[in-house]
């Protein structure tokens, strides 16, 4: 198959890139530079520099690639910055899904998000609806949410992979990453809040999976949601840092998913749980 990999040098997608690959398929990769679209090359792949907010050349890509199968690994959070994630998912979306229409490409995969839900006291499943109505800095990120999704269900085929939130290796939750440096700085609070996570290597292997699966979205997190006071504990041990005091209090989106629907379709994350996830070192 001909695979369209938007985002082939981000964190999902540097990994997904060799699954792809030595499944047989022909994969043009995308990176926001030079040196990584070179380094798409150099890993056996197509690689092109394209910015993703120039639709003439987003359209020029589609056609001259022609794929089967467009991968939206599509991210902007090295600046931690919900306004940039934002803008790619809204603006660099709508570029992708017109130039995969006007290509006519019929199936797009693409990554979404597990925490867009809005509030509630159980893990959400994917019948619960967004939080549309709150207000910001949140409601930045679940519009965006809201249009990526919708765009990319205008592509005949489309599967919506609402990930859970990542850790491992070159993720936010990896040491010296963010949340290692919040949780040294006394910013990391273990109260009720209810998180559901995913290993890296689980959303790669999964974005290659879902090239055979229906039409729809689906929740792809790990088997535990879990209230911060039981998780960041485990998260300071596998750092080798202490752990804060436990407190008390959450808002009411942050609840966790199911992965019920994955399961179904017999899916199955190699790292059930963020109890041993943690203390998984790097690959």
């Amino acid at each position: 198959m001909r695979i369209f990999l938007a985002g082939a040098t981000g964190v999902i997608g540097r990994r997904l890139l060799p699954l792809l690959l030595a499944q047989g398929h022909q994969v043009t990769g995308t990176s926001r530079t030079f040196e990584g679209a070179a380094r798409v090359t150099a890993a056996g792949a197509t690689g092109i520099r394209l910015d993703m907010f120039d639709r003439a050349a987003v359209t020029e890509a589609l056609a001259a690639a022609a794929p089967d199968a467009v991968i939206h690994q599509l991210t902007a959070l090295a600046a931690g910055s919900s306004a940039d994630n934002a803008r790619i998912r809204v603006d660099g979306t709508r570029n992708l899904v017109d130039a995969s229409r006007t290509a006519g490409v019929g199936r797009m995969i693409a990554q979404s998000i597990a925490w867009a839900y809005q509030a509630g006291d159980t893990s959400a499943d994917e019948s619960t609806p967004l939080d549309l109505t709150a207000d910001e800095p949140r409601a930045t990120t679940v519009l965006g949410v809201q249009a990526l999704e919708n765009a990319v269900a205008e592509t005949p085929d489309h599967v919506v992979l609402r990930y859970g939130t990542l850790y491992g290796p070159g993720t936010w939750y990896a040491p010296n990453a963010l949340m290692s440096t919040r949780l040294r700085a006394g910013e990391l609070a273990a109260n009720d809040a209810v998180s559901s996570f995913l290993h890296i290597e689980d959303a790669a292997r999964t974005a290659l999976l879902a090239l055979d699966w229906p039409s729809g979205t689906i929740n792809i997190v790990d088997d535990e949601p879990a209230p911060a006071h039981a998780w960041v504990p485990v998260f300071a041990q596998a750092l080798g840092a202490p752990a804060p005091a436990r407190s008390t209090g959450r808002a009411g989106w942050e609840r966790g998913a199911r992965n019920a629907k994955a399961r179904a379709l017999g899916w199955a994350p190699r790292h059930p749980s963020w109890r041993d996830g943690f203390h998984t070192g790097p690959e």
